[in-house]
């Protein structure tokens, strides 16, 4: 589909931007063609550049959970706005919104705030590190954590590896201190800590695994983690960034049961706006400066703009009962898509308001090296539904979210629009 205007734009950031974009995935590398430039969005919907209106199913990767430019939250962005946009030093936005985070969390006693989901899962990292002593953390292949040194590795072959450096720039001596599991391998992850835990600080995962496909994880293997941790000493975090406040208000912890030692959050509570945390016991975080010697600090840390956007986000969320209006149309996108599944080689998972459409038919993946690559299915899928003007994420392993703002008729449109774009991708 011609769109010049974006076709234009993409050719003027090319020449300042490194590939035209401020993040890889936005390049469009993963489907082909032209990036689509976006001018403005309105509840379910985003206008591009050209004037073109898609049904969207990013929602600026998942903090959007009332949709775009709801109106309290714009209402409160530009009167908080009005009295300063940033202070680096101490306002009352933070206190209540870590007010807030406390009271809904599991073990989230205290809150530190960060500018970036990246940012708070690298200080988790340190505070546990400090608070333990120990310098060996454990991640899963197919969970992401953002793009720090010693989290940004990936699994060899074997059930447990020492991380390799999954991209140029990062050090091996950095990467070679984070321990690679699979995901849901118990007999792995006990053999490990058996002989190693002494050694490691903490264990990291997201508990909802959303950034290599949605892969859902049992509660029992969640609770052997916990288990283990807790019988050598580790700290369990928890990467919330995307499950926290979506699948539940009280997240992953919520939804499972289990009490996480750390939690990392972005997304949600920044309203749409740039935002990270990290939270636990208060024991942990005495020894974060300034009280104690683990270090962090950031200039723009608690923006206050931000702060009140997420306080506004989650104060809708409670008062509207939004988890479960959300639960009701996650549940009937998912019985439209069961009767495509019937008919295409395709496979669909959900939880509450996160859903995958996958490429592949089997049973439900649980771990990285179960996810195909369905040999550019993806691709052909994404334009298919872009020209019929839906708008879902530009990779085959990045997932979709619903908002408040998608009505049941929106489901029901995207789902005709799903079912013919398959039909021409098969």
């Amino acid at each position: 589909m011609n769109r010049p205007r974006s076709a234009e734009l993409f050719a003027r950031a090319k020449r300042v931007l490194p590939g035209g974009v401020s993040s890889p995935v936005r390049a469009f590398r993963a489907v082909g063609g032209c990036p689509v430039f976006f001018a403005s969005g309105q509840g379910a919907y985003v206008t591009d550049v050209d004037g073109r209106d898609y049904l969207d199913f990013v929602g600026s990767w998942g903090p959007l959970i009332l949709g775009h430019a709801h109106p309290e939250v714009v209402e409160v962005v530009q009167r908080t706005a009005a009295d300063g946009m940033t202070f680096g030093a101490p306002h009352r936005n933070e206190i209540e919104l870590a007010e807030r985070i406390t009271t809904i969390c599991p073990g989230a006693e205290v809150v530190r705030f960060t500018s970036s989901g990246t940012e708070a899962t690298m200080s988790a990292i340190r505070l546990a590190r400090g608070v333990t002593g120990r310098n060996r953390i454990v991640k899963f292949a197919g969970c992401y954590h953002g793009h720090s040194d010693g989290l940004l590795v990936e699994a060899g072959s074997g059930a447990a590896t020492f991380g390799q450096p999954s991209s140029l720039g990062v050090p091996a001596d950095i990467a070679a201190l984070t321990t690679v599991l699979p995901l849901d391998d118990e007999a792995a992850f006990r053999d490990l800590m058996a002989r190693n835990g002494e050694q490691i600080a903490a264990v990291i995962l997201e508990p909802m695994p959303a950034n290599h496909g949605l892969l859902l994880q049992r509660r029992a293997w969640l609770t052997a983690l916990r288990e283990e941790t807790r019988r050598c000493g580790a700290l369990l975090i928890f990467d919330e960034v995307i499950s926290g406040f979506r699948i539940a208000l009280g997240g992953a912890a919520e939804l499972y049961e289990i009490e996480p030692d750390l939690s990392t959050f972005g997304k949600i509570i920044g309203g749409g706006m740039p935002v990270g945390a990290f939270a636990g016991p208060a024991a942990h975080f005495a020894q974060l400066a300034p009280d104690g010697g683990i270090y962090h600090a950031g200039t723009l840390s608690g923006n206050p703009v931000a702060m009140a956007a997420g306080a506004a986000t989650l104060e809708v969320l409670e008062r509207d009962r939004v988890h479960e209006q959300l639960e009701l149309l996650g549940a009937r996108l998912e019985a439209g898509m069961q009767e495509l599944v019937q008919r295409f080689p395709i496979g669909f998972e959900r939880q509450g308001s996160v859903f995958w459409i996958r490429f592949g038919s089997g049973p439900a993946p649980r771990r990285a090296d179960q996810v195909g690559d369905g040999d550019g299915a993806h691709g052909r899928f994404f334009h298919a539904c872009l020209e019929q003007g839906v708008y879902l994420a530009p990779s085959a392993y990045e997932v979709g979210f619903l908002s408040q703002a998608h009505r049941e008729q929106d489901v029901d449109e995207a789902l005709a629009v799903f079912a013919n774009a398959l039909a021409r991708v098969f």
